[in-house]
């Protein structure tokens, strides 16, 4: 997975929601150092059935700013995560299967 500006991460991730069309409410984001772990393991995310994204930053800086972008459109997640090695942001559409 090739690094990316704060600013691509965030156009790339909310240009899938908006394709998918269903509201930023019903999208989980965060961001990781583990992205396939979290995202298939943690949420319970179905690898083939499932609308998701997981796409690095160049650092923890960038990845949380677009975080919190997300967060502040609606989307659900939390701040305050992860530590330095935490460069991937990650978002998935809610369903009756994941965590939540």
């Amino acid at each position: 997975m090739q690094s990316q500006t704060a600013k691509e991460v965030y156009e790339e991730i909310v240009a899938l929601m908006n394709k998918q069309g269903g509201g930023y409410s019903n999208w989980y984001c965060g961001i990781t150092s583990d992205w396939e772990d979290r995202l298939f393991n943690e949420h319970q995310v179905s690898r083939q059935n499932s609308w998701w994204v997981a796409l690095q930053c160049y650092d923890n800086e960038s990845a949380r700013n677009v975080e919190k972008a997300l967060l502040e459109q609606g989307c659900d997640g939390g701040v305050g995560g992860g530590d330095e090695t935490t460069v991937y942001v990650y978002a998935y559409l809610k369903s009756a299967v994941t965590n939540p």
